[in-house]
């Protein structure tokens, strides 16, 4: 019962802030949206929604779980960003206020907690390495699309992965720190 209620707050508060991000300046804007899309916080916020929501209409159903740990492995992993990369680096009162302390803060927590403690199945080594998945994919989208595309469909570098042409480096750092949330993630459900 607690899972359901979560995961419905998750699939609520999310589906509350994405209409948001069609709109400027009080009008219908698909652009803003597109721009809004390039962001992993917004894409791991999404994924997370849409898997809670699978959860919570179908909680025995095991590729229902797999998928809601997909979601929650992206919005941890947007939630640490925050807190260690991003947060030192620009502010945290940026980056906490509005919808964003919805998407980098409370949707993670409430994603951690139903997932971790409501949630229990049990989890191995092999299953704890698939929330890798939505990261490396989205790394490589990244890097396609601030390193690769040809210079005018080029994003410009929000995150700073790039920075001094150093994208291996941080390519590298944000594997291990995905690693080291898969294998948290993992011992919180084998506790």
């Amino acid at each position: 019962m607690v899972s359901r209620i979560l995961n419905a707050l998750i699939f609520l508060i999310t589906a509350a802030i994405v209409p948001f991000f069609f709109r400027k300046d009080g009008k219908w804007s698909p652009e803003t949206a597109r721009k809004a899309f390039r962001y992993f916080t917004v894409l791991s916020n999404v994924l997370c929604a849409l898997t809670a929501l699978i959860l919570c209409l179908f909680p025995a159903w095991h590729p229902a779980w797999l998928l809601k740990y997909l979601g929650t492995a992206a919005v941890t992993l947007t939630l640490m960003t925050v807190l260690c990369y991003l947060g030192p680096a620009i502010g945290y009162k940026v980056l906490l206020e509005g919808y964003d302390l919805f998407l980098h803060l409370i949707t993670p927590l409430l994603a951690i907690v139903s997932f971790c403690f409501f949630e229990k199945r049990g989890m191995g080594w092999g299953t704890a390495l698939l929330g890798v998945i939505p990261m490396l994919l989205y790394a490589f989208l990244y890097l396609y699309h601030v390193i690769l595309a040809p210079e005018p469909k080029r994003w410009e570098d929000f995150y700073g992965f790039n920075r001094g042409g150093h994208w291996k480096i941080s390519f590298a750092a944000m594997l291990v720190g995905m690693l080291l949330i898969c294998f948290g993630l993992m011992a919180l459900q084998n506790l």
